[in-house]
């Protein structure tokens, strides 16, 4: 069994996860013929997934609680959660955490990518009253990592109201959105679940996996 990360690439903070299950469940959002009801729910399963190496490392307070035996030592989430879905996409990715972590923020950014230009135009941004900015966690969710653009507005938005600990979600990327992002932004962890071959003129991954949104809401 080889690892599920690629170590050289990890380095640089860009995790792509090849677990089995998930290369399975990619293959299965990637076919054409593949329904919506299928698609959510691969896409929700892949998510989760990928959710037990981004999370690895979180941090843990220890606690002490009774059993109907007896007190024990245990161990307990503390930092604030946020999840920040790009829509309309990323709302698709939501659930897939929200059930692992009950007591997670979501937050919300709307952005769309202008046809002519593949620039991102903000349209909506919607980010919770908390304090510690430095101290929260953010996870930006988008199935796409086409061009860098929303991600990067996305980023670039999250940083100015004062959050420090940035990670971005999503299933399929190409490394020119990557070097995009990570020329202004080498602290932010990037995880996905396959690195793609690249763009076509019209800004669509390849092989990819066709508009994810479309795909996720049936408006194809």
């Amino acid at each position: 069994m080889t690892d599920i990360i690629d170590k050289k690439m990890a380095k640089e903070n860009v995790f792509i996860i090849n677990h089995p299950l998930i290369l399975d469940k990619l293959t299965r959002i990637r076919n054409k013929k593949t329904e919506k009801k299928d698609f959510q729910e691969n896409l929700t399963e892949i998510v989760s997934l990928m959710a037990y190496e981004v999370f690895k490392d979180i941090p843990l307070d220890d606690i002490t609680i009774e059993t109907p035996i007896g007190k024990t030592k245990g161990k307990n989430l503390t930092k604030t959660i946020i999840i920040c879905p790009i829509l309309r996409a990323g709302l698709g990715m939501v659930s897939g955490l929200e059930h692992l972590l009950p007591n997670a923020i979501v937050s919300h950014i709307g952005l769309y990518r202008d046809e002519s230009t593949l620039q991102p135009q903000e349209y909506f941004f919607k980010y919770p009253n908390v304090e510690n900015h430095e101290e929260n966690l953010v996870y930006i969710l988008d199935p796409m990592l086409a061009t860098g653009g929303s991600t990067l507005a996305a980023i670039n938005k999250l940083k100015a109201v004062g959050v420090k600990n940035i990670t971005f979600i999503g299933i399929v990327g190409v490394q020119e959105a990557i070097n995009k992002i990570h020329k202004e932004h080498k602290d932010v962890k990037i995880y996905l679940a396959a690195l793609d071959e690249k763009l076509n003129e019209n800004g669509f991954i390849i092989p990819g996996l066709g508009d994810a949104g479309d795909r996720i809401f049936g408006t194809k």
